[in-house]
């Protein structure tokens, strides 16, 4: 059992609180800083994203982060050497996430390898096809001891829902809508009839929400149809103040209430 499969084992009636946030912002050498900090503070696994130049399902916070990330020199060989002091300084579940093309470049067996060595736990492509996964690459993940996260939208068929749970082993990420990331959580009448659509399923793994989770209320409203909730435009938005670090314990414990 991996740290994903045992942090939801023995969770209880908590409400699981993920952060993401981008490797290499606002410094080139900040990413292992914020991960430790973002763990004393409260946070139940983190998931670091890598920067690609054409995030397309980003919205304008992440996409500047991305950019300001890659001009400071942030790749996937630098990110890897920067984490093989993760597990020193990092107990919770880490997961990777990011744009396909950038893994295809440094060779899905050897970021996978690299994942392993390093401690991450899981990975999350959202443009990475499922049947890509299936039939080329869920042998390799597997045999590094990876989660590989997929993801279910408001327009996801029962029939697609039920086979990324049979390819899934950590957790679901339900996207609140097919919007780009930032937007604020609206639970209308459809958002609620969706979530609850899922739940209908039956599904053998947790879900976790995220886009648009970004307060307490947010985070309560999210976590009374998931396992757990995902902040990430929020947080990166944070990232950008001066004073970011002395910030982060309160903007946790702010979120949790």
């Amino acid at each position: 059992m991996n740290r994903i499969n045992q942090l939801f084992a023995d969770k209880g009636d908590r409400r699981i609180l993920s952060i993401y946030f981008t490797a290499g912002y606002p410094t080139l050498e900040s990413t292992l800083d914020i991960a430790e900090a973002l763990e004393k503070a409260g946070v139940d696994f983190l998931e670091i994203g890598f920067p690609y130049s054409d995030p397309v399902a980003d919205g304008p916070v992440i996409q500047h982060s991305s950019e300001v990330a890659l001009h400071n020199g942030m790749t996937l060989h630098v990110l890897f050497e920067q984490l093989k002091e993760l597990r020193k300084r990092v107990s919770i579940p880490v997961l990777l996430m990011g744009y396909v093309n950038p893994v295809l470049q440094y060779g899905v067996e050897n970021f996978c390898e690299s994942c392993r060595a390093v401690g991450v736990d899981g990975v999350i492509v959202p443009d990475l096809p499922m049947y890509e996964f299936e039939e080329h690459y869920q042998s390799v993940f597997e045999a590094n001891g990876l989660s590989n996260i997929f993801l279910v939208t408001p327009q996801t068929s029962e029939e697609r829902i039920r086979k990324i749970d049979g390819l899934s082993t950590g957790f679901i990420y339900l996207l609140s809508s097919s919007a780009t990331t930032g937007k604020n959580l609206s639970v209308s009448e459809s958002t609620t009839a969706y979530f609850s659509r899922v739940r209908a399923v039956g599904l053998k793994n947790p879900t976790v929400i995220g886009f648009g989770i970004s307060d307490h209320e947010t985070f309560v409203r999210a976590t009374e149809y998931a396992e757990g909730a995902i902040v990430g435009s929020a947080f990166v938005r944070l990232l950008g103040e001066a004073d970011y670090r002395e910030k982060i314990p309160q903007f946790i414990h702010q979120l949790r209430g």
